[in-house]
């Protein structure tokens, strides 16, 4: 049990960038000294996700030739849903994100998982009551309806928290996992650094 604590223990370092990546986005948050100082998102271009390969791994490299040298990653991990197809475009699209922060002098990645993050923040999958309270105010819907309104309730909730936290005004979901993911880093280093 003492090895455990000192691991939840381990103090985070003063400066990372969080990343919520997409086959369309790097969404970002850059935290320093104790709270997020700066946040945002870079598009990405291309009919496909082999033509925005060159366009993410350049604009990533650019993003993070503004930083210092020696920066730490924190992305948020890609998980397997139902589509093969859309795991593996997640899977380069993060590839060419990394390797182009790798080329401009970042140190370290570490990958979450977003169960993880969100359960951290309050933002975690909604309870067999909350689900059904939905079901009872938006009767005979279909199964794909409830998991958006599920997912879009799950979404504003995160928005609401970083902004209360940070006193920001951000209305970018994406933007918002980013800085939801970060305030994990921060208080769970010692997790983020045992996660694969």
């Amino acid at each position: 049990m003492p090895r455990v604590t000192k691991i939840l223990n381990i103090t985070p370092p003063s400066s990372f960038v969080s990343i919520d990546a997409s086959t369309n986005s790097m969404a970002f948050a850059i935290f320093n000294n104790g709270t997020i100082t700066s946040y945002g998102k870079i598009k990405f271009n291309g009919a496909n996700i082999n033509e925005k390969l060159k366009d993410i791994s350049t604009k990533t490299k650019a993003f993070f030739d503004t930083l210092p040298d020696g920066t730490i990653i924190v992305i948020e991990d890609t998980i397997y849903t139902n589509s093969h197809n859309t795991a593996a475009q997640l899977a380069k699209a993060q590839g060419a994100l990394l390797g182009g922060a790798f080329l401009a002098g970042a140190m370290k990645s570490y990958a979450v998982s977003p169960m993880a993050w969100q359960s951290y923040i309050g933002t975690r999958l909604l309870t067999p009551a909350e689900k059904a309270a939905i079901k009872k105010q938006f009767p005979n819907k279909s199964a794909a309806w409830y998991k958006a309104k599920e997912r879009d309730i799950r979404k504003h909730k995160t928005i609401d928290t970083v902004n209360k936290r940070y006193n920001t005004d951000v209305n970018d979901d994406d933007v918002a996992d980013a800085m939801g993911l970060a305030t994990y880093a921060a208080h769970n280093w010692g997790k983020v650094t045992k996660e694969k």
